[in-house]
């Protein structure tokens, strides 16, 4: 059998989907104040300027991978217009019916769908863009999953993979003890769930670095790959165009 990392800890590849979910299911009905909390507003600043960097017009088509509570899809939906769409997934249903009912809450109807990245129920060159809002750590084979993104992009096609990422190293030591010491605490004292914030903070450690994750999409066949550090490191959108 083969195994595979679930924050520090040695899984076995066919148990992840199943931890992560379990954090998931956790997390979904505080995963918006904890995401403020956390990173101090920061997020919307990162999905706000991924959306720019999106640069979608009406009638375009956008698919949201690991979803979520929905704040790109939302976003998108109000670039593509009427006659775009945007389709908005996640492999875990406890998030993803969160997403729905807040987009429904803000009268957005959108597709909706339980789906996995690593196998994505869509045809080929169909979408002008394809987005990852810190979901690809948690996948069990990110190189498949990114093999799938270019899949289904269209030639020209762009996609936004925003996730946490390697901080300057100025900022190493101050980051280390709020991730390890406060982030436990925070999701202990908010959502009553340490462990999962925990692993949050293992989860990034053990994700791909900026130019590792670069190489990882330009093996996967993008012809463009860049990306654009955001606070320092801690996050990073990565952005591939599908030639």
């Amino acid at each position: 059998m083969s195994t595979t990392h679930f924050g520090f800890k040695a899984v076995d590849e066919s148990e992840k989907a199943r931890h992560v979910r379990g954090v998931f299911d956790s997390v979904a009905p505080k995963y918006d104040l904890m995401n403020d909390l956390m990173s101090a507003g920061l997020h919307r600043a990162w999905k706000a300027y991924t959306v720019l960097v999106a640069n979608l017009k009406e009638g375009d088509k956008a698919l949201d991978i690991a979803g979520g509570t929905g704040d790109l899809a939302m976003a998108f939906s109000k670039k593509v217009g009427k006659s775009g769409q945007v389709v908005h997934t996640d492999i875990n249903e406890a998030m993803l019916s969160t997403g729905r009912n807040r987009l429904l809450d803000a009268g957005i109807v959108l597709p909706t769908l339980v789906c996995d990245a690593e196998k994505l129920p869509f045809p080929d060159n169909y979408f002008n863009v394809v987005s990852v809002a810190f979901g690809l750590r948690n996948m069990t084979h990110k190189d498949v999953a990114l093999a799938e993104m270019q899949r289904v992009l269209k030639p020209g096609g762009k996609l936004l993979v925003l996730e946490f990422s390697k901080v300057a190293p100025p900022l190493e030591k101050v980051y280390d003890w709020y991730s390890f010491k406060v982030l436990p605490r925070l999701g202990k004292m908010i959502a009553g769930d340490d462990a999962s914030y925990r692993y949050l903070a293992e989860s990034i450690r053990m994700h791909p670095g900026q130019q590792e994750l670069k190489t990882m999409m330009h093996k996967v066949g993008f012809g463009h790959v860049d990306y654009h550090n955001l606070t320092g490191g801690i996050a990073a959108l990565h952005v591939g165009i599908k030639c």
